[in-house]
C-alpha cells in the first residue's frame, strides 16, 4: 500500500509541475513601468510563486497528494533538472570567445565581489541581528553548492555554521529566483552599468538564478541575447572554478576572525 501511494504521489508530482510550467507560460512576459525603469516578470518568477502557493506545508490539499517521498525527490531533482540549461549555456560560450576574452580582467577581478557579502551582510548579522557563529556560516559567501560544501567540511552542516549557511542558502533559492529576474533590467535602466557587467554578475554559482537573471536582462536588451547569456555563463563558471578557492582561503578564514574580534568571549570561539 505505501508502495502504490509514494508511486501516486510521484505521478502527481510531474502532473503539478506541468501544470504550472502551463500557467505560466500562459501568463508569458509582462513588463512593469515604475518611476525609475521597467520591471520584467518572467514566467519562471510566476512558476515560483505557484510552486510556493502549492507547498505541502502550505496548501493542505497538496499535502495530501504529495508524500514525504515525492517532496524529497523534487528538491532533488532541481539539482538535475538544471543541468542541460547549464550545459546548454556552455555552449554559448564559445562562438563569443572573443569578447568574452576582451573581458577577461573584469571577469577574474569580479570574483572579490565573494567578499561583498562579508562587508555588507555581517555587520547586520553580528550587530543588528545579534546572531551567534550562524553570521560565520551566513555571510562569507551567498552560500550556494560550493560553499555549502565547504562549510559542511569544515564545520559540519549540524553546527551553528552549518545552520547559517543553510538557512541562506535555502533563502536564496525561495527568494533569490525573484531578485534576480527584477533587478538587472531594473539597474539597466538607470544606466549606471554598461549591459555586459549586468551580465556578468548573473554568475553568481546558482542556476535558477542565473536563468532568471539572464532572462530578465535579455528581455530589455533581446538584440545582445548571445552575448549575455555567454558572458553570463564564463561568469558562473569562473564563479564556480575560483569562488570556492575565494572562499577556501580568503573568504571563510576572514569572516571567522572578524567574528572572533567582534565576540571574543562567545564560548563557541574555542571550538
Amino acid at each position: 500500500m505505501t508502495k502504490v501511494s509514494t508511486q501516486s504521489g510521484f505521478w502527481w508530482l510531474n502532473a503539478i509541475v506541468i501544470a504550472i510550467v502551463v500557467v505560466a507560460e500562459l501568463i508569458g512576459l509582462r513588463r512593469l513601468a515604475i518611476g525609475i525603469g521597467t520591471v520584467v516578470f518572467l514566467p519562471i518568477l510566476y512558476a515560483f510563486a505557484i510552486g510556493i502557493a502549492l507547498n505541502p506545508h502550505i496548501f493542505k490539499k497538496t499535502a495530501s497528494l504529495l508524500p514525504p517521498t515525492a517532496v524529497k525527490l523534487a528538491g532533488t531533482m532541481i539539482t538535475i533538472a538544471i543541468m542541460p540549461f547549464i550545459a546548454r549555456f556552455g555552449t554559448t560560450v564559445g562562438p563569443q570567445i572573443d569578447k568574452i576574452i576582451e573581458a577577461g580582467p573584469a571577469l577574474i577581478l569580479q570574483e572579490l565581489g565573494n567578499l561583498g557579502t562579508i562587508a555588507i551582510a555581517f555587520p547586520i548579522a553580528v550587530f543588528l541581528l545579534r546572531m551567534g557563529r550562524e553570521a560565520v556560516g551566513a555571510t562569507y559567501s551567498i552560500d550556494r553548492e560550493p560553499n555549502l560544501a565547504l562549510i559542511a567540511d569544515k564545520y559540519g552542516l549540524n553546527s551553528p555554521e552549518g545552520a547559517g549557511a543553510m538557512g541562506v542558502y535555502a533563502t536564496g533559492t525561495l527568494i533569490g529566483t525573484f531578485v534576480f529576474a527584477i533587478m538587472p533590467p531594473l539597474v539597466h535602466s538607470l544606466g549606471w552599468f554598461d549591459f555586459r557587467a549586468l551580465a556578468m554578475s548573473c554568475g553568481v554559482g546558482s542556476g535558477s538564478m542565473l536563468a532568471a537573471c539572464t532572462g530578465g536582462l535579455a528581455a530589455v536588451i533581446p538584440e545582445q541575447t548571445d552575448l549575455i547569456v555567454a558572458l553570463a555563463a564564463a561568469s558562473n563558471i569562473l564563479t564556480y572554478a575560483t569562488g570556492l578557492y575565494v572562499g577556501l582561503f580568503i573568504a571563510l578564514p576572514l569572516t571567522d576572525w572578524l567574528y572572533r574580534k567582534a565576540r571574543p568571549n562567545d564560548p563557541a570561539n574555542a571550538v
